[in-house]
Parts: C-alpha cells; sequence; structure tokens
C-alpha cells in the first residue's frame, strides 16, 4: 500500500511538472501568473540585500545608522542598499521603486539590470528615472514579443497610436506632435505593412486627414480608400498631389501669420507659431502623408522624369522641413533609403526624426535607419530573425531605441474601419479631384427570401 501511495504522489509531481514545463512555453502569462510570479517575488525579497551587495549598489550607512546598530545588536556594520518601495505584480511581471542613496545615479541601477535579471529569474529589467533620486524596476517575467497583447488601458490623444508593443510590455505610441515625421525601413515580408497597417486603422478613428502615395498601383493603401482623403497610385499622380500640398501648407502659414498680426495689447496666449495655438473653431484638421515603397518616387529612366523627380524631392524636403508647424506630417516607407536613390535623398531622411526599423537583407540598411542613432540598435535590427514579423527596432535622434513588434491585424479588418469611419475624413477642398473612389458595398439580404408559390390552374 506504501509502494502504491509512493508511485502516485511521484505520478503526480511528474504530471505537475510536465504541466507546468507546457503551460510556460505555450501559455507564458498563465504561467507567470501562477508559477512565475510568487517565486520570482520570494526570490526577490529573500536575496534583496545580497543581491545590491553583489552589484555593487550598496552604500556606506550614515554615522548616526551606524550608532545605532552597534548599540542596540551589537553586530557588524554592513552597507546598506537602495530603499525598496511597494512590489507591484502586473499581468506581465513586476514593478517597484529604488529610492538611490546619496552619490548613486539611474545609470548605475541600469549597469546592473542584466545581474538582476538572472539574480531574480526573471526575463529581463528595465530602469526609468521616475524623479531625481527614484528610479522605477520593471521587470518582465517573459518574453511578451513572441505572442503581442496590447494593454487593455491606454490613455491616448489626437494624432497619438498605439501601434506596438515594447519589449518592456508597454505600448509603443506613434505621437505626431512629439515625433513629426518617421521612417520604416524592412524588407518583403518583414511585417512593415503590418506595421502601416495599424497606423491607419489608428487615425482612422480620429478627425485626420489621410493622403496617400503608394506607387505599387495602389496595392497597400487602395483597400483603405473610404478612408483617404487623396490617394496617388503612381510617380505621375504624385508629382500632383504634392504641389497641392505644398500650398496647402503656404496657406496654413497664411493663418497663422493673419493670427499674428493682432493688435498689440492682445495675451501672449493668443499669439501662436503654429496651427495648435489657433481657436478650434479656425483650426485645419491635420494632415497625415503616407508614402509606401518611397525608392520608386527616386528612380528614374529618361531626362524627363529626372526634372520630375527632383522636383517631387524638393516638395517632400519642404514639407518635412516646414510642415510640422502647419500640421502636416510624414509617414516615410520603404526597403532602402539611402545616399544611392539620387540627390535629395539623405537631406530627406534627416528630417525624419523618428526611424523604424525591421528585418532587413544587409547591414547597410540597418545603418541608414539607425546608424546615426546608435550602433547598438544597428545590431539589434540585424538581428531580427525571418520567423518574427512584425518586430521591429525603434528610435529617434535623441539616442534611445527599443525592440516592438506590431500585433497581427487582417486586411478584412483594417479595411472594414476604415469604412465605418469614412464620414470622419475631413473635408479639405484643395485634395477633392485626388480623392480614391471606394465602391459601394453590397447590402445583405436582412433576412432568407421567400420562395414565390407555385402557380396553379
Amino acid at each position: 500500500m506504501t509502494d502504491l501511495v509512493t508511485w502516485a504522489e511521484l505520478g503526480g509531481s511528474l504530471a505537475a511538472i510536465g504541466g507546468a514545463a507546457y503551460a510556460r512555453h505555450a501559455h507564458p502569462a498563465a504561467y507567470w501568473s501562477t508559477v512565475g510570479l510568487p517565486v520570482s517575488v520570494a526570490r526577490l525579497l529573500a536575496s534583496y540585500s545580497s543581491t545590491m551587495d553583489a552589484c555593487g549598489l550598496t552604500v556606506e550607512p550614515s554615522r548616526w545608522r551606524a550608532l545605532a546598530v552597534k548599540a542596540t545588536t551589537r553586530r557588524e556594520v554592513r552597507p546598506v542598499p537602495p530603499r525598496r518601495g511597494m512590489i507591484r505584480p502586473t499581468s506581465t511581471g513586476l514593478r517597484l521603486r529604488l529610492r538611490l542613496a546619496p552619490g548613486q545615479e539611474p545609470a548605475d541601477v541600469a549597469a546592473s539590470a542584466e545581474r538582476l535579471r538572472h539574480a531574480w529569474g526573471v526575463h529581463a529589467v528595465y530602469v526609468r528615472e521616475v524623479k531625481p533620486g527614484v528610479v522605477e524596476l520593471r521587470l518582465v517575467g517573459f518574453d511578451v514579443l513572441r505572442k503581442v497583447r496590447m494593454p487593455r488601458r491606454m490613455d491616448v490623444g489626437l494624432l497619438q497610436v498605439p501601434v506596438a508593443l515594447k519589449e518592456d510590455a508597454t505600448a509603443f505610441v506613434r505621437d505626431y506632435r512629439a515625433v513629426p515625421h518617421q521612417l520604416v525601413l524592412g524588407a518583403t515580408l518583414s511585417g512593415k505593412s503590418m506595421f502601416l497597417r495599424n497606423l491607419i486603422t489608428g487615425l482612422a478613428t480620429q478627425p485626420v486627414v489621410l493622403v496617400g502615395i503608394d506607387c505599387k498601383r495602389g496595392v497597400e493603401l487602395a483597400p483603405f480608400a473610404p478612408r483617404l482623403s487623396a490617394l496617388a497610385t503612381d510617380p505621375e499622380q504624385a508629382a500632383e498631389l504634392l504641389p497641392v500640398l505644398v500650398k496647402e501648407m503656404e496657406d496654413r502659414y497664411d493663418l497663422i501669420k493673419a493670427r499674428q498680426g493682432i493688435a498689440p495689447g492682445t495675451p501672449d496666449e493668443e499669439i501662436t507659431s503654429d496651427i495648435w495655438g489657433l481657436p478650434e473653431n479656425e483650426r485645419p484638421a491635420p494632415v497625415v502623408l503616407f508614402i509606401d515603397e518611397v525608392a520608386e518616387l527616386f528612380l528614374i529612366a529618361t531626362r524627363k522624369e529626372e526634372e520630375r523627380r527632383d522636383e517631387m524631392v524638393t516638395q517632400l524636403i519642404r514639407l518635412a522641413q516646414l510642415g510640422r508647424a502647419a500640421g502636416i506630417y510624414l509617414e516615410v516607407c520603404g526597403q532602402r533609403f539611402g545616399a544611392e536613390l539620387g540627390k535629395g535623398a539623405t537631406m530627406l531622411r534627416a528630417q525624419l526624426t523618428g526611424r523604424v526599423c525591421h528585418r532587413v537583407n544587409d547591414e547597410a540598411s540597418a545603418k541608414m535607419a539607425l546608424g546615426d542613432i546608435a550602433s547598438e540598435a544597428v545590431y539589434a535590427a540585424c538581428a531580427v530573425a525571418a520567423e518574427l514579423p512584425g518586430l521591429a527596432v525603434v528610435g529617434d535622434t535623441s539616442g534611445g531605441w527599443s525592440r516592438i513588434r506590431t500585433p497581427p491585424l487582417s486586411l478584412a479588418d483594417a479595411a472594414a474601419t476604415c469604412r465605418e469611419t469614412a464620414h470622419l475624413a475631413p473635408d479639405v477642398p484643395a485634395l477633392t479631384p485626388f480623392r480614391p473612389y471606394a465602391p459601394p458595398m453590397p447590402v445583405k439580404a436582412s433576412g432568407p427570401v421567400a420562395a414565390p408559390r407555385p402557380v396553379t390552374d
């Protein structure tokens, strides 16, 4: 009888271990909530002081504390770690705040993030400065980019779109007010189109003018035609559309200047240098220009095409340099974008503050996007595997960068969203000639159609 109980207990233990291993691989979020979270919290509480000491994050105690310890306990005075705040569990990891000791800085904690990850048995540790002297540790329990699940609660405003998930389990929000123009690079099947699809879908629900240039005959942007205010599907149409956008930008500057030419006694808050300082009833709607396969605008075969190319590049550079104050923003996508495209390519790229680099076919393409930001970002972009479409490295000219992954979104769902939000497209008379044709959707029958009664004598 005892042997039977022993074998039953052993079988139950093996089944539990096997189930935990399966859940860790197939359902990492569920495994973290049931097993990983309690284990990591126990490790953190049990080894906090020793881990901080091993990482060199402890300091000598104050004189009064040392005297108190000697007087009350008569034990050896040891260095003290940073004061730890309350542990806050999340669906993907843990969060806790540390109050740094005098002489410490956030960079000291960030340099020990890898050691903390191994000591506490988590997937990654990220450090963020909250205020002077206080940092927040975000512990991620599993690889959140393997299966993307966007946060449920996200507070976003106008021209802000949560388009992807960052590796620290926070949402990557594309904020056009903070980063006006962006360059998106990626090879075929790297997830660049999915990124663009999520971005357009997020903007479709806002009162924003969406304009597209898709020189692949519109195969990428044509499904969103009901929501687009203008669409050019070849370089000839793009050459006609860009001057209209430049004229719209100039008209908006005239509106801003007219607002500035007011009486000398007007309060300062009524004087503005961009459209966001205008009264809401006078403010024109912001414009976002999507350019897919930007290299098609640079490629030429004849001398006549060279003149057209130079005009388009000049207009794009003007929009990139002056468009922000007029509420015109650029989202430039392509597979490569470097000096080999021709005159003006490097100058245009320099105006694109945001950079997103998906999987590329060579290191030179990664350097085009991220080389002027950080060398570590270039190496991270070159390490993106083909089995992970949608994974990218995002950065800006401030030097910061992070890995992100776009959640899957079918083309049918994105097109349906654009059809449902077609009424939100602001009216811009100058863009009316370029508005794409959107065929009406067939009306489905509400119920079964009754068969006709047979004719009798």
